[in-house]
């Protein structure tokens, strides 16, 4: 799939709380788009991570690289600046940065 969003997001609240994840190594901030939607855009510092999700998810990359397998699967993919990939509610995945940071924007699918 490879439909980036857009850098910027008019029209919306932004959240001044972070939500930090494994010591401060992944960060991100949520949005709130007037007709409910909500978005979080972050950075994931090198390293390996599991994150869970309750809603399914599409997650765009917005700079930098990351490896990614989705819980059930197999093999992992590359996903570079420009793509995205999706994961179903209450699933998971596995998200790998070898160098450099990996910023994102996640979407929350209802």
């Amino acid at each position: 799939m490879n439909a980036p969003e857009p850098l910027q997001f008019p029209n919306v609240t932004a959240v001044a709380k972070a939500n930090v994840y494994f010591d401060g190594r992944v960060v991100s901030h949520s949005i709130l788009a007037e007709d409910g939607s909500k978005k979080t855009l972050g950075i994931i510092f090198p390293g390996t991570y599991h994150f869970g999700t309750d809603a399914a998810e599409v997650m765009d990359i917005v700079a930098g690289s990351c490896a990614v397998t989705i819980d059930g699967e197999a093999d992992d993919e590359i996903y570079e600046a420009g793509s995205s990939f999706e994961v179903s509610a209450h699933s998971g995945f596995t998200i790998v940065v070898s160098d450099g940071l990996c910023e994102y924007v996640c979407s929350f699918v209802s």
